[in-house]
């Protein structure tokens, strides 16, 4: 869906921990000598290309592993995860072997979600993340009954277009828009029908909240409800734009890379 950036394939500081490594994390800039990695996870629909420029802003300080999740880009064969619990089942798996060093989740939109169940299997092993920073996402907590992934192509199309200008060329091209499409969708279902367990005890590590001002997705009282899924520290903040406010943001690296490594 988004220009496919340069691969990381060869380019790894030391060998794949497992088989699953190469295929679910991109690592476009290794930094042998950074003080945390940053596992990020990307919205609905989106691939781990799209936070190649996070990448690039946070080395060498901060090393940024971006997930590629199946059903798209150079996974496009491979059938998309159906729920948020299932992702974050199999990439607990995937992640354990970068634990050793520190670690911190990042994820927007339906990121954001992935992020946060991760962190409770992590929990559930013994790996405690350095922080949660989570992006343009509402509180596990904080329901809406949405069903967009309902609606037909054109209804669907409406609401990506409307949240994220700069696909609308592509998203009119009908070779890549029949592509694309299923994932989106399926990423859709799974962000929509997503609900936290109930009785799930707080994490214990600070969770950090980026949104933009005018997102139709998130409003201020749904985003300081993310509060309540931990008992240490939770900021909030807001920055000009809307859903996709991160993508003419280069503040919002620094300020990812900042609660990073305060959270060391």
């Amino acid at each position: 869906m988004h220009a496919h950036a340069p691969s990381p394939r060869g380019d790894q500081q030391m060998a794949a921990p497992a088989d699953t490594t190469d295929l679910w994390v991109r690592r476009f800039h290794r930094s042998p000598s950074a003080r945390a990695r940053l596992l990020v996870l990307p919205h609905a629909g989106g691939a781990a290309s799209y936070y190649f420029p996070m990448s690039r802003d946070l080395a060498p300080d901060v090393e940024v592993l971006a997930v590629q999740y199946p059903g798209r880009q150079d996974r496009r064969t491979e059938p998309c995860v159906e729920t948020v619990a299932d992702l974050a089942d199999v990439l607990s798996d995937v992640v354990e072997p970068w634990t050793d060093a520190p670690l911190a989740l990042f994820g927007h939109s339906m990121g954001a979600s992935v992020a946060y169940e991760l962190a409770l299997r992590l929990r559930e092993i013994g790996v405690r993340p350095a922080c949660l920073v989570v992006s343009g996402r509402r509180a596990p907590n904080a329901f809406r009954d949405e069903r967009v992934h309902e609606r037909d192509d054109e209804g669907f199309l409406d609401e990506i277009r409307s949240l994220d200008g700069t696909q609308g060329p592509l998203l009119s091209d009908p070779e890549i828009l029949a592509m694309v499409l299923p994932a989106i969708r399926a990423d859709y279902r799974a962000a929509e029908l997503y609900r936290p367990t109930p009785g799930t005890k707080p994490l214990d590590i600070p969770i950090h909240v980026l949104l933009g001002s005018d997102d139709p997705k998130v409003t201020r009282p749904e985003a300081d409800r993310w509060s309540e899924h931990t008992t240490a520290d939770c900021t909030v903040e807001e920055f000009p734009g809307g859903h996709f406010y991160l993508a003419d943001q280069p503040a919002v690296a620094a300020r990812v890379g900042a609660h990073v490594i305060r959270a060391l």
